[in-house]
């Protein structure tokens, strides 16, 4: 069972987006208020939390029995994942619905519960969302928030029934990196150089609204800070679709033949480069893309299309020749195995995918054939 993310615009009359506006600013205004109270009293259950102030919000703010539950597991939530400090709620943060008493979607609308009654909103959606409702198994919880540009989303949980994985011995590798975003084992690669042009950008962008932001007027740092907002959002979103169109060109690679497929485990791997002598350019360079999300796009998409995935030790993948088994020099994008039997020369991040190909066949087939260099007996 896998859960994905519906975003789903809702169109609401005049009437209807003041109802929603109102519900909005009392629910974050109560999980501000309920924060506050958990902080002082130094409570974080849930249950234990809700006793203290269940009745106080509903007098205070006017919410639904179920709004209320809903604001206190909120705040219960944000502090079990930290402590440190207390949390405080901004008026136009997500809402949180509970289905079905607090929302419903069929037939092209959406039934929301607000303070002012329930409404009916019209639904601006197509047949890709239609589609992700018909087929799911069941719809979650919601959040109900309101973009920069003022249009109001319902961000569904929707949950689907996973197809059963293929039953594969063939394994497509995949190295992922900087310089190529991601390298296939079939000699594909996703180039970076788009992707480091547009970051570097986005850098020099930050760097010149931050030196305005520092010297300026109040009214000028404002701004400056707004614009680096936007400009934050705008990469945020860059990175985010180059992911999502890697993966899935990816999984549809291994999904066709019935393969699977094989990453390296690159958990800790800022960590391990961060205490490497570097330039500043470099390091930024290198910490800001986002290797975790593209896993997980790649392991979310191939779960839904029932291919197996697989993940290796990355340690000398990018050293080792693919064909000799054999340590090689690796210079830049070309690496050349110094087996003198073997003299393979090619691209260093293809060498590197088809190593995590075998090293994640040698998975697939614990009971052989092992790994073992082919050209010794010869």
């Amino acid at each position: 069972m896998s859960v994905r993310t519906i975003a789903l615009t809702l169109r609401p009359t005049f009437a209807q987006s003041a109802a929603l506006e109102r519900l909005q600013r009392q629910f974050n205004a109560a999980c501000d208020y309920i924060s506050r109270v958990a902080w002082e009293q130094h409570e974080f259950n849930k249950v234990r939390l809700q006793r203290l102030v269940y009745r106080d919000v509903r007098a205070r703010f006017g919410l639904l029995a179920q709004h209320t539950i809903r604001a206190i597991a909120v705040v219960a939530g944000s502090y079990t994942a930290e402590k440190s400090r207390p949390h405080t709620f901004r008026p136009d943060a997500a809402v949180v619905l509970d289905t079905p008493r607090l929302y419903r979607v069929a037939h092209n609308r959406a039934s929301i519960a607000t303070l002012d009654g329930r409404q009916t909103v019209q639904l601006g959606i197509g047949g890709h969302q239609r589609q992700m409702l018909r087929v799911a198994t069941r719809l979650a919880e919601a959040d109900l928030v309101r973009d920069q540009k003022g249009r109001w989303r319902l961000l569904v949980s929707a949950h689907y029934a996973d197809p059963p994985l293929t039953e594969a011995t063939e394994v497509l590798g995949v190295d992922l990196g900087r310089r190529d975003i991601a390298a296939t084992s079939d000699g594909n690669t996703f180039s970076g150089a788009e992707v480091t042009r547009v970051r570097d950008r986005f850098a020099r962008n930050r760097s010149r609204r931050s030196r305005n932001a520092s010297k300026g007027t109040r009214s000028s740092r404002r701004r400056a800070r707004a614009l680096q907002k936007r400009l934050s959002g705008r990469e945020r979103r860059f990175q985010r679709h180059v992911n999502h169109v890697t993966s899935k060109a990816i999984v549809q690679k291994a999904q066709a033949p019935g393969r699977a497929m094989a990453l390296e485990n690159l958990t800790g791997i800022r960590e391990r480069t961060n205490a490497l002598p570097r330039s500043r350019e470099e390091r930024r360079r290198s910490n800001s893309w986002a290797f975790a999300q593209l896993r997980c796009f790649l392991t979310y998409k191939a779960r839904a299309a029932g291919v197996p995935l697989v993940l290796v030790d990355p340690a000398y993948t990018s050293q080792i020749c693919h064909c000799c088994l054999h340590l090689g020099e690796r210079n830049g994008k070309v690496f050349h195995c110094v087996n003198p039997r073997c003299g393979f020369r090619g691209d260093a991040d293809i060498n590197g995918a088809s190593m995590i190909a075998l090293m994640g066949a040698n998975v697939m087939r614990p009971r052989g054939p092992w790994l073992a260099c082919q050209l010794l007996g010869s």
